[in-house]
């Protein structure tokens, strides 16, 4: 099938995907709704399929216009990457930086290389994405995002097989134990493994959560999967769990930063899980200015805690 030209009807059938209405798309993009009408044809007419289905309110995309709508958002978000750093090299626009960041990084570390930022580009038009790993990740591939503060195994890394992203060392993340306070492990002073959690009632992630597989596949190392009594990827929750008596958690070293009250942190020893944190932008010949220097001012806030 000839490939797709008409970069102007990608764009109008991206935009019917949801809409109410043909007219509310047109409305959307600024043009007549007989223009939205002509663009749907045309694009129908070319591949030979029906992409809209027309009596249906809000507008329903037949299962063609949903694969053809998805790579043509992949489509559109690409050639605006291109045009915003077409425009920064003629110097004709704004800069424009647009970081995502795992929920535990925009809590603590991330705040302050921003905080820089703003001094060193207070012209840099700024938008910050919060997301876990697994939706940063494909956003950057879309180029929806200029850099994404991710996180992998360090004991198994994936990220570095994405030949599409181009990954920065910033720190590696240790985590930690979380136990109730009145936990007999919490007053004890030996040094604690992994394997002393064998046959404890655990706090732990869903099923999809990238910090807990990290867990996971470490404690499989040491022997056992953990018993998973109740499971939140929201860490505070996970604390005030550990802090009611409900069960113990392993949690990166990030977490611990905001502190719940009945909660006893101790190290780990002996297989420890940890996370390396990476800066991670679109590869490519160019880095537009902004993206460089928030990966660089990252580097800088992180180095004290490598």
């Amino acid at each position: 099938m000839e490939l797709i030209r008409n970069v102007a009807a990608l764009r109008v059938l991206c935009a019917l995907g949801g809409a109410e209405s043909f007219s509310a798309a047109a409305a959307r993009l600024g043009i007549s709704q007989s223009a939205v009408s002509q663009h749907v044809a045309a694009l129908e007419r070319q591949v030979g399929l029906q992409l809209v289905q027309r009596d249906t309110r809000p507008v329903d995309l037949t299962p063609a216009g949903v694969v053809l709508a998805g790579h043509g958002a992949a489509v559109l978000a690409r050639l605006e990457a291109a045009s915003a750093q077409l425009d920064e090299i003629a110097g004709q626009r704004s800069r424009r930086l647009r970081v995502g960041g795992f929920p535990t990084s925009l809590a603590t570390f991330v705040p302050t290389a921003l905080r820089l930022l703003r001094q060193r580009m207070p012209d840099v038009s700024l938008v910050v994405v919060d997301d876990h790993v697994q939706g940063l990740v494909p956003r950057l591939m879309r180029h929806e995002l200029d850099v994404a503060l991710v996180f992998d195994d360090t004991h198994k890394p994936t990220l570095t097989e994405h030949r599409e992203i181009e990954l920065t060392r910033l720190t590696v993340d240790r985590y930690r134990l979380l136990l109730p306070r009145s936990h007999p492990l919490a007053r004890s002073t030996r040094e604690l493994e992994l394997a002393d959690l064998a046959q404890e009632p655990w706090v732990g992630g869903a099923a999809s959560s990238t910090w807990f597989q990290i867990v996971r596949r470490a404690c499989r190392s040491a022997g056992f999967d953990p018993k998973v009594v109740l499971a939140s990827d929201d860490h505070v929750a996970v604390q005030a769990f550990v802090a009611a008596g409900l069960g113990i958690a392993v949690v990166p070293g990030l977490v611990t930063a905001r502190r719940v009250p009945g909660v006893q942190v101790r190290e780990l020893h002996g297989g420890c899980p940890t996370r390396e944190i990476l800066a991670a932008r679109p590869a490519g010949p160019f880095a537009p200015e902004p993206a460089t220097t928030i990966i660089a001012l990252l580097q800088q806030v992180t180095a004290p805690m490598s």
